[in-house]
């Protein structure tokens, strides 16, 4: 680049970001903006002067857009027009495939925050907590959820290979898209009249099939519950409201808040209750969204012990913002508290009795199978330290703290 191009450069980014800070300022900010955007644009020209080669601009423009996204929070993220066109085209087209996981970010790269049962991601070995280093040949470095979403939607059939990191140990997987189907909702009564039921995902149909189910359960004569949202993951926050209606008779269930939205309380109504019996929740690292904002409920007004670990963390609320040269921001606008009013993207939901099978004194008699939440069309083990747990409490009468 020659220097009267190096120097227009900077003129124009200088004169750019004056103008946008000094609109900011008048409208609605302190000092401080005007002063952030006084170190960037000093940034950029000491790059532009000083970096050992003549850096690309474009890309430099980019990576400080990526990176300024990515410190916010896991879900925020800067998409450049070629990324955000993508995005467009893959992100709600039903007829590509998907491989079934639930992604966020921790430690700088894509986690697995969870798999869907009988899925491709579940097929090929998939774990919840496995670090997802490269998609397809890309490092996640920097990446964001958005963009791993897209490169892990394709043609069904098509193959894509993951270097993965798991407990510290790389290996590879490759996935097939495919179409997903929504998972079945797995039930069974148990010993003592205790019933279970396992939610692995919810879906727009949810909350209708799990109402249906409790009320077949009482027609049974089943006087108990558990209920099981170990590695759910997946679906919209309010149906997790929708469900924590079909248990609570009174009590806030969560609220929303943000920076420029009116707080939303959201709060249970008498007349949708259908379960009234006893009930436990069982919780892993892998719950998330509406099973995580339907525990914290069920939790934090007593009406059951919820069971196992403490959630991952990520009921919030997203909003995409189109810019005018073709990218786009997924911008976090607001969170989920539960009733205690912890923040639910930032503290998870803790259970009121905690059990983590990684840490039991018989956990090397028990192999992999009998740790985790059943698998698609199985009940979960007889060995399950967190089941056993949940029905010992029910059997026991024991209360929430």
């Amino acid at each position: 680049m020659s220097s009267f191009w190096k120097k227009t450069v900077i003129v124009v980014s200088v004169l750019v970001f004056a103008y946008a800070a000094v609109g900011y300022v008048k409208g609605k900010t302190s000092d401080k903006s005007y002063a952030s955007l006084t170190v960037y644009s000093e940034v950029l020209q000491y790059v532009q002067d000083d970096y050992v080669d003549d850096p690309d601009i474009h890309t430099v423009t980019s990576g400080a857009l990526h990176g300024l996204l990515d410190s916010l929070d896991p879900q925020s993220a800067y998409l450049s027009p070629l990324e955000y066109a993508d995005y467009e085209k893959k992100i709600d087209d039903k007829t590509r495939g998907q491989v079934g996981a639930s992604l966020s970010k921790r430690y700088g790269y894509i986690v697995v925050v969870s798999v869907l049962p009988d899925s491709p991601a579940q097929k090929a070995g998939l774990l919840d907590g496995d670090l997802l280093e490269s998609i397809a040949g890309f490092s996640t470095t920097q990446m964001s959820i958005g963009q791993a979403q897209v490169l892990l939607t394709g043609d069904p059939g098509q193959t894509v290979k993951c270097e993965v990191i798991r407990r510290g140990k790389p290996l590879d997987v490759t996935m097939t898209y495919a179409k997903l189907q929504p998972p079945h909702l797995l039930q069974e009564q148990m010993q003592d009249g205790i019933a279970y039921l396992r939610v692995a995902a919810f879906d727009p149909d949810t909350v209708h099939q799990i109402r249906d189910k409790l009320q077949e359960f009482q027609r049974q004569g089943a006087r108990k519950l558990i209920l099981d949202l170990r590695d759910s993951a997946t679906g919209s926050e309010n149906d997790g409201i929708e469900t924590a209606q079909l248990f609570l008779s009174s009590g806030t269930i969560a609220t929303l808040r943000g920076q420029t939205i009116a707080m939303q309380t959201f709060s249970a109504d008498p007349s949708k209750v259908v379960w009234k019996e006893p009930m436990t929740v069982l919780i892993s690292s892998g719950t998330a969204g509406p099973a995580e904002i339907l525990a914290a409920a069920v939790g934090d007004n007593h009406r059951g012990d919820t069971v196992g670990e403490t959630t991952f963390g990520t009921a919030s609320q997203q909003k995409v913002i189109p810019l005018d040269d073709g990218a786009a921001l997924i911008l976090t606008i607001a969170n989920y508290f539960t009733p205690s009013g912890k923040s639910i993207p930032k503290e998870g939901v803790a259970p009121t009795v905690e059990v983590n099978p990684q840490t039991i004194s018989d956990v090397a008699q028990l192999n992999q199978d009998q740790l985790a939440p059943p698998a698609p069309g199985q009940l979960p083990s007889a060995d399950d330290p967190v089941v056993k747990k949940a029905i010992e409490i029910l059997q026991g009468g024991q209360k929430a703290a």
